[in-house]
């Protein structure tokens, strides 16, 4: 059996908990927060760390030195973080879901998270191209799309 069958989050080891990231790259998307209503709108703006083709980190050991406002997702604020897609292994492993048919864990192959759309690959901007006033007119309309729905 799987170790996402067979644990809970809670029971997951370092590694574990690491693994189960797909690499959509979609929490790494600039967030925009209307002031008046607190609706979270996602952005096709990526974070200056984020490598907009492979979706992967560039420094991720030291990512919160260099992006302070960077959330390392834990057990704590899982629930509590509106915005994580509802594709998210974290998520969907946390609503008694398990992982979704493109989930490199599941296929065996990390381009499945490509193929099925769920990756931000190619589909971005990087932060230093759009300047911080110009963010609002790059709010995504796919952040939340997910092929089971």
């Amino acid at each position: 059996m799987a170790f996402w069958e067979d644990k809970r989050l809670d029971q997951m080891t370092d590694a574990e908990w690491e693994a189960l990231c797909d690499g959509c790259g979609r929490c790494c998307l600039i967030k925009l927060e209307d002031e008046d209503t607190g609706e979270i709108w996602t952005s096709d703006v990526r974070c200056r760390l984020l490598d907009g083709t492979s979706c992967r980190c560039t420094d991720y050991p030291d990512r919160k030195s260099k992006v302070p406002d960077c959330i390392k997702l834990d057990l704590d604020n899982l629930k509590s973080i509106g915005w994580i897609p509802t594709t998210c292994a974290y998520r969907r492993l946390a609503e008694g879901k398990g992982l979704a048919w493109w989930h490199p864990l599941v296929s065996g192959d990390p381009q499945t998270v490509i193929a099925a759309g769920i990756s931000v690959s190619g589909r971005t901007l990087a932060e230093k191209d759009v300047p911080e006033d110009e963010w609002e007119n790059h709010i995504a309309s796919w952040p939340e799309w997910d092929p089971e729905e």
